[in-house]
Parts: C-alpha cells; sequence; structure tokens
C-alpha cells in the first residue's frame, strides 16, 4: 500500500501538499479507492498558513465571516484563516474580530456547541472549515448542527472535497478528486474494489488511518 505513495502540490501554492496514498480504505459509511494524507497542513505551522491563505482568497471581497467553525482538528488552519480574513480584507467586513470554535461530538456522532459559544453561531455569518468532503454525511451533520442554532452559513472550505457543488452554499477546496487520477469512493454495501476482491487495507478517521 504506501510503496505506492506520492506527493500531489497544490497548482497555485508548491508550498501546499497532500500525500496520495493508494489501497482499499472504509470509513464508518463508504469505502475509498486513496487515503489522502493532510496532516502536515493541519499541524505544520508553515503549511498551515499557507493553507489558509489560499483559503481565505474566496472570502476577501464580499463575504463577512463573524466565526469560523472547525471540524476534524482544523483549529491551527482555522486560526491562520481568520487572521488572513482580518489582515488582507480588500472590503472592511472583516476588519473586526473573528471568532474560531469548534463543535463536540458525542458517542454517537451527533454534534452540538458548550454554552459559552453557542452566542457565536446564532445569526451570525459561519464560515465551516473542514478537512475531507466525501460521502457528504458529516457534512449534511455539520451543516444541520450549525442550522439548529441558528448560524447562517456564508462558505464551506475544505482541504479536500470529491464535488464543489452543494446546494445553496458555496465550497472552495484546496484539492478535489480530479487532482487524484482513480480516485473513487463507494458506498460499503456496494464496494466494486470489494467485488474486484481486493481486501480493505485500513479504517480512516479524522485521526489518520489504522492498518487492518
Amino acid at each position: 500500500m504506501e510503496s505506492n505513495v506520492y506527493t500531489l502540490s497544490h497548482q497555485k501554492d508548491p508550498l501546499i501538499t497532500m500525500r496520495v496514498i493508494p489501497g482499499h480504505f472504509t470509513t464508518s459509511n463508504s469505502h475509498l479507492s486513496h487515503f489522502l494524507d493532510v496532516s502536515s497542513m493541519k499541524s505544520n505551522a508553515s503549511a498551515a498558513r499557507e493553507a489558509a491563505k489560499e483559503l481565505a482568497m474566496p472570502y476577501l471581497t464580499a463575504v463577512r465571516v463573524d466565526t469560523i467553525v472547525c471540524m476534524e482538528r482544523m483549529e491551527v488552519i482555522g486560526a491562520y484563516l481568520a487572521e488572513e480574513l482580518r489582515q488582507n480584507d480588500m472590503s472592511g467586513l472583516n476588519s473586526g474580530d473573528i471568532h474560531v470554535i469548534t463543535p463536540i461530538s458525542n458517542n454517537i456522532g451527533n454534534l452540538s456547541f458548550q454554552s459559552s459559544t453557542v452566542g457565536l453561531l446564532a445569526n451570525r455569518n459561519i464560515l465551516l472549515l473542514t478537512t475531507s468532503i466525501s460521502s457528504g454525511r458529516t457534512l449534511d451533520s455539520a451543516l444541520d448542527c450549525l442550522a439548529y442554532y441558528r448560524g447562517n452559513i456564508v462558505g464551506i472550505s475544505s482541504l479536500f472535497a470529491v464535488s464543489l457543488d452543494h446546494p445553496g452554499t458555496p465550497v472552495h477546496a484546496l484539492f478535489t478528486s480530479e487532482d487524484v487520477p482513480g480516485y473513487r469512493i463507494f458506498s460499503s454495501r456496494n464496494c466494486d474494489i470489494c467485488r474486484e476482491g481486493k481486501p480493505l487495507d485500513a479504517l480512516i478517521s479524522s485521526e489518520g488511518f489504522t492498518k487492518i
């Protein structure tokens, strides 16, 4: 599996990179043909800052952001993104404070927010920041949660997305499935890779992958 690993660089900024590992992977609800390792962007300060600069671009001229909601341990990038929006604001919309918060999840995956942060959501312009958008279930769960707290979603940003199409809300991603030749996603019950007789290599979580 890991013998076929390669590194993909962003077309506009070669300092933004993603490791691509071909194989047969499973999440809680999908099977994937590749594991996309974005850990360097999430943990390395220089890489996180470069990623934040690119992610900020669509919001510098016409979108006001009050709160950035970080999923999947995206807080480092979220903090840099808030600074980029404030320091490079071309419209004056984001010159004030931008808050960076994270939801909490119970043991069955339901999302909520601490009472101390609920006031940063209601009637505020929310930018949702996540690691990956593949099947869309995690994204839909986050959007449902934010709707419950009466947040106004003005954008969705991700390090990777299978598709940039989402009803009603613009999606911006550093990489898409078009950047990864042969990338495929299946439901766990209808997987072509399984039918090809290839065993699972690893289980994917927000922390990385665990070999099976």
